[in-house]
């Protein structure tokens, strides 16, 4: 059996038996019925010249016409058939039609070039035998009638058929690449909308981690003098005075960024292209402070009434902005922590400076016998974002009490861009 490309596939199908459309049936049934119309009546001159009654020879011929329904589901047949009838003289539409039908198929081309010499040889013997006694003494013209005729009814059936075979095929092989585009770009949005959505989700977790980092450490700080005030206020008005002034310059500051980072923001949500506003927003936080300021810093905490010692190991070299920033930030996050969780502890900051890293660690002991927690509230997100921080750009992040009762953090970072990090 071998079909032609209008019956492959199940997708549209909507023909009886072995048709994929009713046209194609309706069409084949009207090609059946004008094939056995014309066998049946040229049987009647096939059974006069073979000696048989008139009704055997239409039938004959009706019955053979009529293969020409089944054409889609077995062209080698149809086309066998119309051979073979051939020395008959009738079936010429059936063996047009059969050729052409063949020959649009997905039949191997050996065998649609094999069964076409078979016609143009049968029509031509035909032609030349049946012509021969008609036109006598012009056997030159005897030949070139028969060539013309085996010609005419083979060759252009054929050609045509290949042509429609050809050109379905390609139309065939377009829409499955049509198809196959569809899915790669239907595929290649879904992975892209993964890739956005993933990406706000990331921008979003390090801006919330900047604001923290930012905000957290100067409230922590505003605490823990507003506390001592309590303590101060009465036995030593001059420090309860300092520690308003330190307190009112902390609020100011921290009052100062939270307001750059809500402009930014707000002007964010106003552009028309959210991931460059993203890419900005980011830009402005990571614009952020250096390992020249961790004095300071550490300064303040000492001003919180805080014992920091704080020791530089190696030769400083430059590193990227944002190793600076993950150091500094490192170092501000856990000395929030000794202000959250460690009150009155001795608090040990080093920073050393070695062969393409820098290391930043911070340690504490236990709380003093004075320290008196200021009761400051816990995300429990501050190690999480320093974890992030130090992998995201490639370095080695460890956390965790220590033998003698306090608590350590260590952080070591590539002194310069690890590709493809951060």
């Amino acid at each position: 059996m071998t079909m032609t490309g209008e019956e492959r596939g199940g997708a549209g199908r909507d023909g009886p038996l072995w048709w994929g459309q009713r046209r194609g049936a309706a069409l084949d049934v009207g090609l059946g019925v004008v094939s056995a119309a014309e066998c049946g009546f040229e049987g009647v001159a096939f059974a006069h010249d073979a000696g048989l009654p008139t009704a055997v020879g239409v039938l004959v011929g009706v019955l053979v016409g009529s293969a020409l329904v089944a054409r889609r589901r077995w062209p080698i047949a149809v086309v066998l058939l119309g051979i073979a009838i051939t020395p008959a003289a009738m079936g010429f539409l059936l063996g047009v039609v059969g050729l052409y039908t063949l020959a649009a198929s997905e039949a191997p081309k050996r065998i649609t070039a094999v069964l076409g010499s078979m016609s143009l040889a049968g029509t031509f013997v035909v032609t030349y035998f049946r012509t021969r006694g008609d036109i006598e003494g012009e056997h030159f013209l005897v030949i070139v009638l028969s060539v013309f005729m085996a010609v005419a009814l083979t060759v252009p059936p054929v050609l045509f058929g290949l042509y429609v075979g050809a050109r379905r095929r390609l139309m065939e092989s377009l829409q499955e690449r049509a198809d196959s585009l569809e899915r790669e770009l239907s595929l290649l949005a879904d992975r892209a909308e993964e890739r956005a959505e993933w990406a706000r989700t990331e921008e979003r977790t390090r801006i919330a981690r900047e604001m923290h980092d930012v905000v957290a450490h100067r409230v922590s700080l505003m605490v823990v003098h507003a506390a001592a005030l309590e303590v101060v206020a009465v036995k030593d008005p001059a420090k309860a005075v300092r520690n308003a002034v330190l307190v009112g310059d902390m609020g100011r500051q921290a009052l100062t960024e939270l307001r750059e980072m809500l402009g930014v923001l707000r002007a964010s949500s106003q552009a028309p292209a959210p991931a460059p506003a993203l890419v900005a927003l980011v830009g402005t936080l990571e614009e952020g402070p250096s390992l020249g300021e961790l004095e300071a810093l550490v300064g303040q905490s000492r001003a919180a009434g805080m014992v920091v010692e704080f020791e530089v190991h190696g030769d400083p070299a430059g590193y990227p902005a944002e190793v600076e920033q993950t150091a500094y930030r490192v170092v501000q996050e856990a000395l929030t922590n000794c202000h959250k969780h460690a009150p009155g502890a001795r608090v040990v900051v080093r920073l050393a400076h070695r062969s393409g890293e820098v290391a930043a660690q911070v340690e504490n002991g236990p709380c003093g016998a004075d320290g008196v927690e200021p009761g400051l509230p816990s995300g429990g997100n501050g190690l999480l974002g320093m974890r992030e921080r130090v992998l995201g750009l490639g370095g080695v992040f460890v956390s965790g009490p220590t033998d003698g009762g306090g608590f350590k953090v260590s952080a070591v970072l590539p002194g310069e861009r690890v590709p493809g990090l951060g």
